[in-house]
């Protein structure tokens, strides 16, 4: 977002709103509306949504880029937005973060937020918020969030440790029941693949060298094999995005597309084609591609999800750079 269009959209903030004074995220556990009567009497779900709805009409990408960014958080610490930091060892930095993209986004949010009302809203807060909408830009539901959460002050690559692409599905259920999440919430969570890509070195042993056999997968689909082929040859050093939806009519739309996809075998990650085929989801996977709502369910895992683990009361800090502690980051 370019500074003018976010000057404008705080100075409209400011003077059509301002109404008594900004009060900080202190309170307890989430809940709706948590900032109604804390900045002014802005509404600061409104105030990101703007940002996201500019952003969203130059690159509407940006659904599963937040998405993403959202789960690598999440999963290391909790959410806390220690993804954000900036540093020489910071969570940003660990490998499989260095393809997560969005930071500017959060800026931009953040940006506008602090020139109305400055150490009220969390960093935290606001990548839920802009998730949420760029969800309902592509097509899904705009579910209703919770909000209250403070930012970690902790940030180390070395902590990074998130699921890898040929994770079994039961390895998989383990670590999100880690994280309070069960089974269900997990095949949910993981439709977040119907928007987005993966690079062919994340699944490239599946066209060549599915488990050390010198063969491909044999699960996977024989025309999708062929085309996988073509965009990932086995020795190129090109890195080339693909599509995790195969329907060339539905890859940037939130909907129930991705689990049609892996029944028919065509995932692209070993994880995706396995929730098709494990008895532990094949059932739940089946529900979803035959008709079961999709995207509201989508939506009350993504609420779950936003509850792990997260500061609040007297917790953490409210950043005033999303980038940056409040004090010195401390590797």
């Amino acid at each position: 977002m370019s500074r003018t269009l976010a000057t404008t959209l705080a100075l409209t903030c400011i003077f059509g709103t301002l109404a008594g004074p900004c009060s900080g995220a202190t309170g307890g556990a989430l809940q709706v509306g948590f900032y109604r009567g804390k900045c002014h009497s802005v509404d600061v779900e409104a105030i990101v949504g703007g940002v996201i709805r500019a952003w969203f009409s130059r690159d509407s990408t940006i659904a599963a880029a937040l998405l993403r960014m959202q789960f690598h958080d999440c999963f290391v610490n909790g959410w806390d937005a220690s993804i954000l930091l900036d540093g020489k060892s910071t969570e940003k930095t660990a490998v499989p973060n260095l393809s997560v993209r969005g930071y500017e986004i959060i800026d931009a949010a953040k940006a506008i937020v602090e020139t109305i009302c400055p150490g009220v809203v969390s960093c935290a807060d606001i990548i839920v918020m802009a998730t949420r909408d760029a969800v309902a830009l592509s097509g899904g539901v705009r579910y209703i969030v919770q909000s209250g959460r403070r930012d970690g002050t902790v940030s180390l690559a070395e902590n990074v440790n998130l699921p890898a692409p040929s994770i079994s599905v039961s390895d998989s259920i383990k670590a999100f029941s880690k994280k309070g999440l069960d089974s269900t919430d997990m095949v949910y969570l993981l439709g977040s693949h119907t928007v987005g890509v993966a690079h062919c070195s994340l699944f490239q042993d599946r066209l060549y060298n599915f488990q050390n056999t010198g063969k491909p997968d044999p699960t996977m689909d024989s025309t999708l094999l062929n085309t996988l082929k073509t965009r990932c040859p086995q020795n190129s050093t090109a890195d080339k995005p693909v599509n995790l939806d195969q329907n060339p009519l539905s890859s940037m739309t939130v909907d129930n597309s991705y689990y049609r996809q892996i029944i028919l075998h065509r995932g692209i990650l070993q994880i995706d084609q396995e929730l098709a085929l494990d008895p532990l989801t094949n059932l739940t996977v089946a529900a979803i591609a035959k008709g079961l709502d999709f995207s509201t369910r989508f939506g009350q895992a993504m609420v779950k999800l936003g509850a792990v683990e997260v500061l609040a009361g007297a917790q953490g800090e409210i950043r005033r750079s999303c980038r940056a502690i409040n004090t010195p980051l401390k590797n």
